[in-house]
């Protein structure tokens, strides 16, 4: 098999490896996502992004509690990207974040000093389509970007999988 061969069944078994992951979506990720994809372009109740997440996990029926200052930020169960699978619907948390990433000639940063967004979509391990507001590029509307882990130089990343109550 020659380099040419060998790349593109490379790039077809990790196509098919992640279109049959992503048919296993949970299911309350999947009302997760079916609500937000239902919103895009519109503000959730103040336009913060924490409302997004926090309506998205109420009208799927997800558990999420509340009841203290800190377990508001804790969307359910903790899921490693560097381990586990990330599948749309799942919540991510930035605290502190610095990004850097080139574009062409030119050098992007953005921050996220405190920020909710949701997975839309997975392209592949590492990158993904989130969705939130309160966002430079949506205002207090639900937008959608692209966001790849190899891009974040400083910071904490959390991720969450919805859970049944």
């Amino acid at each position: 098999m020659n380099y040419k061969s060998a790349t593109i069944a490379f790039i077809l078994i990790a196509f098919c490896n992640l279109t049959f992951a992503q048919s296993e979506i949970p299911d309350l990720n999947r009302k997760v996502v079916n609500y937000v994809k239902s919103v895009v372009g519109q503000q959730v109740d103040r336009g913060e992004c924490w409302d997004l997440a926090n309506q998205a996990l109420t009208q799927s029926g997800a558990k999420f509690d509340r009841s203290t200052k800190t377990s508001i930020y804790d969307f359910g169960q903790p899921v490693n990207p560097k381990k586990d699978q990330i599948f749309p619907g799942d919540i991510v948390q930035f605290d502190d974040v610095e990004l850097e990433y080139k574009r062409g000639d030119v050098i992007y940063k953005e921050q996220m000093g405190h920020h909710t967004a949701i997975v839309v979509k997975v392209y592949e391990p590492g990158a993904f389509q989130l969705a939130h507001q309160n966002t430079s590029f949506s205002g207090k509307k639900v937008g959608v970007s692209d966001f790849t882990l190899a891009h974040v130089k400083k910071g904490q990343i959390k991720f969450f999988r919805p859970e049944e109550p």
